[in-house]
């Protein structure tokens, strides 16, 4: 289930297939095990130009996504970094949308003036900083991250949405 938020961001919902292909893909494997600890934020995505500086520091090419409506129409990308989100779940993994694919972003799914506030995150923001190659802040813009727990188990611990009638924190 798609989420739209404003400013070109979403939140995305998922479960696990119950075939064979999601114990094949990196990103089935991920909605998996996250699953199968309970549930929870599994984790977020930064959205990058390119995805060149990446692929040289983790020394593997991105990889194609997409995603098939039933009208037909198809939205692509390029991601990389799920294996570094299930190694490490404080890490984002990235994408760059292909070109042309701007009317079938998530966000534009229906209009929304809900706003992504903040991420709170169990870890360090050295380790990520350094995983981004920029500090956290750069890719996130008006999006605060509050730190926590940095010698604890890390991941996504939560979310606040900006409602415009208040804060709601997930």
């Amino acid at each position: 289930m798609i989420v739209p938020l404003a400013n070109g961001q979403y939140v995305e919902v998922v479960e696990v297939l119950d075939h064979p292909a999601s114990n094949k893909a990196p990103f089935g494997q991920a909605v998996r095990a996250r699953s199968e600890a309970g549930g929870g934020w599994m984790g977020w995505v930064v959205a990058v130009d390119d995805l060149t500086p990446f692929e040289e520091r983790l020394g593997r090419q991105s990889v194609p996504g997409n995603r098939k409506f039933p009208d037909g129409q198809e939205l692509t990308w390029q991601q990389i970094g799920i294996k570094g989100l299930i190694a490490d779940p404080q890490v984002p993994y990235l994408l760059r949308w292909d070109d042309g694919t701007e009317a079938l972003h998530p966000s534009n799914a229906r209009p929304s003036t809900v706003r992504l506030d903040s991420l709170t995150i169990a870890g360090s923001c050295a380790r990520v900083t350094e995983w981004l190659g920029t500090p956290v802040e750069a890719p996130l813009g008006d999006v605060s991250v509050k730190w926590i727990a940095p010698n604890g188990t890390p991941g996504l611990m939560s979310v606040t949405f900006d409602t415009g009638n208040g804060k709601i924190e997930i």
